[in-house]
């Protein structure tokens, strides 16, 4: 819609409902909110809501529901040859939950491109806050030597997993942890993985761009996936799996 009166969300009021999606601004697009504070309750009430918080350190906390969702729905996951034999020649272990925060520390951490990011003490601690109770989780990739050098990590909402962001200290580390998030999404039954905003790195594996409305939709008919265990199995050799395509037709809603 036009831009209309921002609605501003009181501290610590944290059962506070956020507005419906068609209150959203067409300009930036998405801007939904203002204010209120980074708690569990308030974060897991957000991503129910398909709204997810964007700001900068030095800004008050703003809230986002674009009109255009980029997403991954698992089987269509799409990696290629080179990728598969990195992961096979490599020998890179997976894992899930192993290292929350020095997954959280190092997407943070300043990137060559750039000095700044959004990742700030603040939000660290609200999304460990939700990792500490089960929400939010890590997908981490170690080197022969054991080290960290690749992951990602999000937010776990009904049937969908909403990705934060990655990072990658070896080539293809971050692709590599996104496709053994898709492998556990289509194995335990996560509808999509919503990536929130497109960019090319995540075109590039699959991702799509879907309407808010058709988001919102599969967000509301979703189910916890009752096996979500947050479990890597190691027996999985990701060089050699293939992401089965479901005979389903997804609704035109």
């Amino acid at each position: 819609m036009s831009n209309s009166e921002l609605t501003y969300l009181e501290p610590n009021a944290i059962d506070e409902a956020f507005p419906p999606p068609e209150m959203a601004w067409d300009e930036p697009n998405g801007l939904i909110a203002i204010g209120g504070d980074l708690s569990p309750t308030r974060l897991i009430n957000a991503y129910h809501a398909g709204i997810f918080p964007w700001f900068n350190e030095d800004e008050p906390i703003f809230w986002w529901n674009p009109d255009t969702r980029s997403v991954l729905f698992p089987e269509n996951i799409s990696f290629s040859r080179s990728l598969r034999k990195t992961i096979r020649n490599k020998g890179y272990t997976i894992a899930f939950d192993r290292d929350f925060q020095g997954v959280i520390e190092a997407c943070a951490a300043p990137r060559s491109y750039s000095e700044d990011t959004w990742i700030s003490p603040e939000m660290q601690n609200a999304y460990y806050r939700l990792h500490k109770i089960g929400v939010a989780h890590s997908v981490e990739v170690y080197n022969a030597h054991d080290e960290l050098v690749g992951g990602l990590y999000g937010i776990s909402s009904n049937g969908v997993f909403s990705g934060e962001s990655m990072f990658s200290t070896e080539r293809d580390t971050s692709k590599i942890a996104f496709v053994a998030l898709a492998w556990y999404a289509q194995h335990v039954g996560y509808r999509l993985i919503d990536c929130q905003i497109e960019n090319p790195h995540l075109v590039s594996l699959g991702a799509t761009n879907i309407p808010r409305k058709d988001y919102l939709k599969i967000l509301k008919t979703s189910v916890h996936p009752k096996g979500a265990d947050w479990v890597f199995d190691t027996s999985v050799d990701l060089s050699r799996w293939q992401p089965v395509k479901s005979d389903l037709v997804l609704p035109i809603f």
